[in-house]
């Protein structure tokens, strides 16, 4: 295993993660809501009387943010290595999984481990080494 060091960036991806840890913790003490995304979405798709307003004003942030941030520096190019049919198929097995396992890897994963949540560190466990079981099979098995 080698290091791209052109491409290592500790402390932007560090800056990244407070953000986000500071974003979720202040979701959840002043809206007693969890950041997860699936469960924001899913709010959305039966919204309910004074509750839409905070979740469309989430999932814009998520659209507006990296294109306030283009306006200030470069994008990174976005390189995708799969085919529609891949990524339909991974995305229908996302939305599935988080279906079955209550949650997407941001609710379980940022919000669920830091506060302790058995259910979320089983679940983020599983979602773990799914993942690291596709990538050795995509990478040693089927290469």
């Amino acid at each position: 295993m080698t290091i791209d060091w052109l491409h290592f960036t500790p402390w932007s991806s560090l800056a990244g993660g407070v953000l986000i840890g500071i974003a979720a913790a202040l979701l959840l003490f002043l809206n007693g809501r969890i950041a997860g995304i699936s469960g924001i979405l899913g709010g959305l798709m039966r919204p309910v009387r004074g509750d839409a307003g905070w979740r469309v004003a989430f999932v814009l942030g998520l659209v507006v943010a990296p294109l306030a941030w283009g306006l200030f520096a470069a994008l990174p190019v976005v390189r995708i290595e799969a085919g529609t049919a891949t990524l339909i198929v991974a995305g229908l097995l996302v939305g599935l999984g988080t279906r079955y396992g209550s949650g997407c890897t941001s609710g379980h994963g940022v919000c669920g481990l830091s506060r302790l949540s058995p259910r979320s560190m089983v679940a983020t466990a599983a979602f773990m080494l799914a993942g690291f079981a596709c990538v050795y099979v995509v990478r040693h098995v089927l290469a």
